[in-house]
């Protein structure tokens, strides 16, 4: 088989694995959001909880999404394809040491500064309030989870490395599991119930390192006699990866932003951020992210074999399949946003004004899924290439463009304009790096990209249409029961697929058949 077919094949079946176990974390995700929007609505509580779990969980999506990954596996991949198997397994036992002790040294200095960082994340919050009191108790007992996502960040990346997806993709099922049964079992017990949701964090965090564990010994990475504490490979990493932090996470700085900006708004409007937020990460996370982790170490190894050409088409492959899913999941987004949030939300303390502005957030987080997926792709790419000035200027100039963007729209728009800022923010982000790449790669296949692209938006608007008539006609004559809008999505949503997929191909959409050759692949190699 020709390497470059079998590259797309792995990469797409890579993305598969990925894609499957994000699914199954995100409807988790959702039943653990559904559970703290019934108990603790949009009120005081939830937004000192999700101010304080944004801290750690930046760090979740910084190093199991972004920075730790994206520093550690080119430099893995090429000690592994120059040096041999047991330098890079060495590497990776170094790494964890460091990478360990580092942390714990991070999370004391986090838990004994909290009150300061409170103050950074959420400027709005009165210092002598009972928010701000609650905010610096729960990032105290919450802090601790980065020692947890550090270490299991940094397996995903050997275990990918290596050319294992399954587990690592599967370790954030542990944490909403956990915020689930502390939300059901440990909350009622407690004083104050939010405190509960910081014990499963804990819990969640504990049970993701564990679930590497067994995989990492069977490959050989873990109880290395011999093995050196520090090893050469380790400063290379560490150059790249300071840089790596901001450039690779963007989006992440941006919500933080879009957090700070929203505490000087209405009370509720943290939460009406966080709920959006969470919904959009679902395809975010199905698609964008997954496709950007199983593409890593294929662009690794193709940088590091200087094949340019190779890199190039891989890029407009991933870019272009990206695009075909993420285009028809944001019109799905926009034309159904409020049946979506109301099914999912709308229950004890989360009432209809609730409702009604998470809808209206949902629909300016959804402008932007494109980007914020295809900038996954394209930053991954210059790590590839070992560069890491590139993506933090742009990163500077989108996060200005953010902060700008935010202070001007929120005065207008409140809430919405602060979701607005982060979408424009992140298309003039993958505008700039885009060109950049192009002339670095010596020219990507943009015709090949656009023709993608504009059959997807053609498909996607056709779908929108349809759906919003199959959507008009049905959730009216159910008054927003629950079931009734439940039965006009699960409608809704398959014949919004089929037709889309009917579009495609019918304009012959290139992605249709790479995903059958996957498909056909994976079933005859079995």
């Amino acid at each position: 088989m020709d390497r470059q077919v079998s590259d797309s094949l792995s990469v797409t079946r890579a993305a598969g694995v990925v894609s499957g176990a994000t699914l199954c974390s995100r409807i988790l995700g959702f039943v653990r959001d559904m559970i703290i929007a019934w108990f603790f609505g949009a009120g005081m509580c939830s937004d000192a909880f999700f101010t304080a779990f944004r801290i750690p969980n930046l760090m979740r999506r910084l190093f199991a999404e972004g920075s730790l990954t994206m520093a550690f596996i080119p430099v893995f991949t090429e000690i592994r394809l120059r040096q041999g198997k047991e330098q890079a397994l060495h590497l990776a036992w170094s790494a964890m040491r460091v990478v360990f002790g580092i942390l714990l040294v991070l999370a004391a200095v986090g838990v004994m500064s909290a009150p300061v960082i409170v103050r950074i994340f959420a400027p709005g919050f009165e210092p002598l309030s009972d928010r701000y009191a609650l905010t610096v108790v729960l990032t105290r007992m919450m802090f601790p989870y980065i020692v947890f996502v550090g270490l299991t960040a940094l397996a995903m990346g050997i275990l990918n490395g290596l050319g294992y997806f399954a587990a690592p993709a599967f370790a954030p099922l542990m944490l909403n599991l956990a915020i689930i049964g502390s939300a059901l079992f440990i909350s009622p017990r407690l004083a104050h119930p939010v405190m509960g949701l910081a014990v499963g964090v804990l819990i969640g965090g504990t049970f993701q390192v564990l679930l590497q564990v067994p995989i990492l010994s069977r490959c050989g990475v873990l109880f290395r006699n011999g093995a050196g504490l520090f090893h050469r490979g380790l400063k290379k990493i560490a150059v790249r990866m300071i840089p790596t932090v901001f450039g690779a996470a963007v989006y992440q700085i941006n919500m933080v932003i879009g957090t700070l900006l929203a505490s000087f708004l209405a009370e509720g409007s943290i939460s009406w951020l966080y709920y959006a937020d969470r919904l959009v990460q679902f395809p975010l996370g199905l698609f964008g992210v997954a496709a950007a982790t199983a593409v890593m170490p294929t662009l690794s190894r193709q940088a590091a074999q200087a094949d340019h050409e190779a890199l190039a088409q891989t890029v407009t492959e991933a870019l272009s399949l990206v695009l075909f899913i993420t285009i028809p999941a944001m019109a799905g987004l926009m034309v159904l946003k409020d049946p979506i949030v109301m099914v999912l939300f709308k229950r004890g303390a989360f009432d209809a004004e609730s409702v009604r502005q998470t809808s209206a957030v949902l629909f300016y987080y959804a402008v932007g899924l494109w980007s914020f997926s295809l900038v996954r792709i394209v930053v991954s790419t210059f790590y590839a290439l070992q560069d890491t000035r590139t993506p933090v200027k742009i990163a500077t100039v989108s996060v200005a463009a953010n902060i700008v963007l935010g202070v001007i729209l929120m005065k207008p728009m409140a809430h919405c304009g602060l979701a607005l800022a982060t979408s424009m923010a992140s298309v003039i982000q993958l505008v700039l790096l885009f060109r950049i790449l192009n002339r670095k790669l010596g020219g990507i296949n943009m015709k090949h990209a656009a023709l993608s692209a504009c059959k997807s938006v053609a498909g996607s608007v056709i779908m929108g249409f349809f759906v919003w008539l199959i959507a008009f006609r049905m959730i009216p004559g159910h008054n927003g029961a629950t079931w009734g809008l439940l039965r006009a999505l699960l409608l809704c949503i398959p014949v919004g697929m089929v037709i889309y997929g009917m579009c495609a191909r019918v304009m012959k959409s290139p992605e249709i058949g790479l995903i059958a050759r996957t498909v056909h692949h994976f079933i005859h190699s079995s």
